[in-house]
């Protein structure tokens, strides 16, 4: 924690109006400061949120939240809200300042209060949360840390950041963030806050101030929180005799578990705090009702633990007929005590018989609360269990289960998806849960996706109710490149008609026809497929009457379908199969130039010879020789005499 020597706030100038002068406190929220409205000229308090906090969404609803909660109240018993805003990175609030001290720190010192003491603080507290309730405000954090106790007497409740509207009773982690010693049952069990939550920790605080102590302690804040849920509240006259019938039965009263047996509100409470003051013989005045609590000195008081001995009372009243008896003389004095002593003892017996009865009835109610019917049990966490296997275990823990179907996209069907309470929630023995079952995720019809552009297909896909998956891709030679094929499940099974909600859909997308690549040479061929992501590979070599040697003469794939990655085999030609040289020896000119043509070779000779007739003509000797393997079209020179 920062010292107040090296606080970077003193002295600052926040908003151009309040000049922040010392330090009052810190939170786990924010810091509290001493300033001055430069405007008005006036002493505040103002709130500092820390500033690792200020990002935080949450955080700063919480703080505006405490502002405007505050500000509509306009009571004597509630910490006025001057102004709110944000400077800079900082956010702030300004209140009203009340030099003074807290009921914490009263506590602190004087260990408990008199009767009269509390019962005006009370008074006051009750004023100020009837006031809130009747705004439709639930303060949700009521402890003495939040009740000022002014140097001029005035008693003012403070800290509205968990208040909400009285309508909004949903709680649900926020509540924790209450002190744990004067939360509700229903708050620490179900997370809900009503009226009657603030009334509960009302009452928890007058025992407090009355006997001392907290009424429920532990070492751990769960230890607390159980006791609050399952033990009987424990009657303030049994630590402290002096505490009166009245405020007993008040005090209890509020603190019942069952919020629905308390006072509605803090009007109903203080409504009865009146009845029970005027019956103490306490005198409040309907206009100076917030306005009698006044400020002990030191010396009044007695020695004290430390310097700071300010403590609450209110200037005692002499009762009517006390008064009485000390006009009339001596004599009506002594009958008065003669008198009083008999009530003494009639109300002692009185008493008694009071502490029985309501030890009897706390007996019962410990036995309700702990092992009878009324006892609390925790729900537990049953998801992804077996149904029979869970409804055996809520009928072990004394619940009455039963089980209903509910259909689930991401729970198998046959499995508990949860329970009706939640798992973790606390009910009372004997009551009844609800097991939900998944029957599997809703069947929703399929749209036609075959013949949609991928795009378009998966648009449909999300549309329908169902979960895009991944997209294959594929060769085809009738479907055009970036068009779905087919739709499947994640395992490759084709679709029918319907399929469950939110299940994934894949799709098989074309990638067109694989390349044509016959008739050219093998390096181009491969270079075409390579580019598309096929595979080439070289295959056979062989003679090919109508492609060229080393061109592609027919290309094979390996896979059905085809995609990227696949194999295609490319057979190579050769060129055409080379044939013999036939044997035209002895052959006229014509005849040896037709044998030869016949099988693709050319017969050359002389020109000469063309202009000898045919028949005188004959074929001497032929080059290449006869029965020479030559390639087609070579020339075959023809040596020819003439004959006759």
């Amino acid at each position: 924690m920062t010292s107040a020597t090296t606080d970077p706030m003193l002295g600052r100038l926040i908003d151009g109006r309040y000049q922040v002068k010392s330090r009052i406190a810190r939170g786990g929220m924010a810091t509290v400061y001493v300033a001055t409205d430069l405007r008005l000229d006036r002493r505040v308090a103002i709130k500092v949120m820390h500033g690792h906090l200020a990002d935080d969404e949450v955080f700063r609803e919480r703080f505006v939240r405490e502002a405007r909660s505050a500000a509509r109240l306009a009571h004597p018993n509630v910490v006025n809200v001057f102004d709110q805003g944000q400077d800079s990175d900082m956010a702030y609030l300004v209140m009203e300042y009340l030099p003074g001290m807290t009921l914490r720190d009263l506590l602190r010192e004087r260990g408990r209060l008199g009767i009269e003491q509390a019962v005006d603080v009370m008074d006051a507290v009750l004023g100020g949360l009837a006031a809130a309730h009747k705004a439709g405000i639930v303060h949700r954090d009521l402890k003495p840390e939040n009740v000022l106790l002014a140097d001029d007497g005035r008693i003012k409740i403070g800290d509205f950041g968990l208040a909400r509207a009285a309508s909004a009773n949903t709680a649900t982690g926020q509540a924790l963030l209450g002190t744990i010693a004067y939360l509700s049952p229903e708050l620490l069990t179900r997370g809900v806050a009503d009226t009657r939550s603030d009334v509960y920790a009302a009452g928890i605080m007058f025992s407090e101030m009355l006997v001392g102590a907290q009424p429920f302690t532990g070492d751990q804040p769960m230890q607390i929180a159980f006791k609050h849920a399952n033990e009987p509240m424990p009657v303030p006259s049994s630590a402290n005799p002096e505490v009166p019938e009245g405020l007993d039965d008040l005090i209890l009263w509020a603190t019942v578990k069952d919020p629905e047996e308390r006072p509605a509100d803090a009007k109903e409470m203080l409504d009865r705090l009146r009845e029970v003051e005027a019956g103490l013989g306490i005198v409040r005045h309907a206009g100076t009702a917030s306005q009698r609590t006044m400020l002990l000195p030191p010396e009044a008081l007695g020695p004290s633990p430390d310097d700071r001995s300010t403590t609450v009372f209110t200037a005692p009243s002499v009762p009517a007929e006390e008064a009485a008896a000390e006009a009339a003389g001596p004599e009506a004095t002594v009958q008065l005590v003669a008198r009083k002593a008999r009530r003494r003892r009639a109300r002692g017996w009185w008493l008694l018989v009071a502490v029985l009865v309501v030890a009897a009835g706390l007996g019962g109610t410990g036995w309700w609360y702990s092992a009878g019917p009324g006892s609390m049990t925790t729900i537990p966490t049953l998801a992804g269990s077996a149904p029979d296997s869970a409804l055996a275990q809520l009928q072990e823990m004394g619940l009455k289960p039963d089980q209903r179907q509910q259909t689930s996209p991401t729970v198998a069907a046959g499995t508990v998806i949860d329970t009706d309470p939640p798992g973790g929630t606390s009910i009372r023995s004997g009551s009844a849960v609800t097991v939900i079952v998944s029957s599997g995720p809703a069947m929703l019809a399929v749209p036609t996706l075959a013949g949609l552009a991928e795009a378009d297909a998966r648009a449909a896909i999300t549309a329908a109710g169902f979960t895009a998956g991944t997209s294959t891709t594929q060769f085809s030679s009738d479907v055009a490149s970036g068009v779905v094929i087919a739709a499947t499940d994640p395992s490759g099974t084709a679709l029918g008609s319907e399929y469950g909600e939110q299940q994934t859909i894949d799709l098989v997308v074309s990638l067109g026809a694989v390349p044509d690549v016959t008739g050219q040479t093998l390096d181009e061929a491969k270079a075409a497929l390579g580019a598309v992501g096929l595979v080439a590979t070289e295959g056979a070599q062989d003679y090919n009457e109508d492609v060229p040697e080393g061109s592609v003469y027919q290309a094979t794939v390996q896979t059905d379908p085809v995609r990227p990655g696949d194999s295609v085999v490319l057979d190579v030609s050769r060129g055409p199969a080379p044939v013999p040289v036939p044997n035209v020896e002895g052959l006229t000119r014509d005849e040896a130039k037709q044998a030869l043509q016949a099988v693709g070779l050319v017969p050359v000779y002389s020109v000469f010879w063309d202009a000898i007739p045919n028949a005188l003509t004959k074929v001497q000797s032929v080059s290449p020789s006869v029965g020479t393997s030559v390639k087609k079209g070579t020339n075959v020179n023809l040596g020819i005499t003439a004959s006759g």
